[in-house]
């Protein structure tokens, strides 16, 4: 019973629920987008039950309490919300609390990462990353500019990065030369974008080892990965919330610095030397 599904939990118990336990079930079989970010007080009031019967219907379903109810409706339907979907959901904020309320969620998605992360997968990437021919990074959509921010910070790294997102060409045409010796590391979230799972469906028949950096090892990514990073991306808005994936990316970042071959520091005081002859950076100092 408890690898089963939300719907099949409502399914197999419908016949034996009382009436406040089957408002409860209907409501949340038709409007599961709607239910799925409502308090236990909220959804009580929606359906016309009070808040102990909505707690009642989530033990009766074998769940440890609302809140895990909860949690198993949003992965079910976060996926498949729509932007006016998600910006309904902040309706009912608090307009003075919105800053820390975002910030609270943010800090969750990183604890959540930290937990959830695998040590041993986020080593065998960085290894992937510093054995590759040529790495090509691609991020679409909400995502594309934490793609374009990791291969900035890779490419003062390494001399074989490529980023992939919309443009000119399309993204296929951007993988052309994708081949055996080659890494694609994909980046999404929900949505997920259609073309980001036909990129790394793509690559991997090509033979290129493939990443995803995702929120789930159900994404339609992770089906074509052969490595698979985790990063929780729960929003609290109809904003992505993507602090966690740009944290692990910050992460995967510093640890190929520090074990790439390269002499980093030399590489890095001629940069240096670089952005002062061209006047790249303000310096306070001249100016004063």
């Amino acid at each position: 019973m408890n690898k089963l599904g939300l719907m099949a939990r409502i399914d197999k118990k419908y016949n034996k629920m009382s009436k406040g336990q089957r408002l409860i079930a209907d409501y949340i079989m038709i409007n599961y987008d709607k239910a799925a970010f409502m308090t236990a007080s909220k959804l009580g009031k929606t359906v016309g039950v009070s808040e102990s019967t909505v707690v009642r219907f989530a033990n009766m379903l074998e769940y440890e309490g609302y809140p895990d109810q909860q949690k198993a409706l949003q992965e079910l339907v976060r996926n498949k919300l729509t932007t006016v979907q998600r910006l309904e959901m902040t309706t009912d904020l608090d307009k003075t609390t919105v800053l820390k309320n975002v910030l609270k969620a943010d800090m969750n998605n990183i604890r959540s990462t930290i937990n959830s992360v695998d040590d041993v997968v986020f080593e065998q990437v960085v290894n992937k990353i510093l054995a590759a021919k040529n790495i090509y990074i691609l991020g679409l959509r909400s995502t594309a500019p934490i793609a374009e921010f990791m291969g900035y910070y890779l490419n003062l790294i390494l001399s074989n990065v490529r980023v992939v997102t919309s443009g000119i060409n399309d993204v296929l045409e951007q993988l052309i030369h994708i081949s055996k010796d080659d890494l694609l590391i994909a980046i999404s979230f929900p949505r997920y974008a259609s073309r980001a799972v036909d990129a790394i469906g793509f690559s991997k028949n090509r033979g290129a080892s493939t990443v995803t950096i995702t929120d789930s090892h159900v994404s339609p990514l992770a089906t074509y990965a052969d490595y698979c990073l985790l990063a929780k991306s729960d929003m609290a808005s109809f904003v992505d919330s993507l602090v966690a994936p740009l944290s692990l990316i910050n992460a995967l970042v510093v640890a190929v610095g520090i074990f790439s071959d390269s002499d980093i520091s030399t590489y890095f005081n001629e940069l240096e030397k670089i952005w002062d002859m061209y006047s790249v950076y303000k310096d306070k100092e001249k100016n004063d």
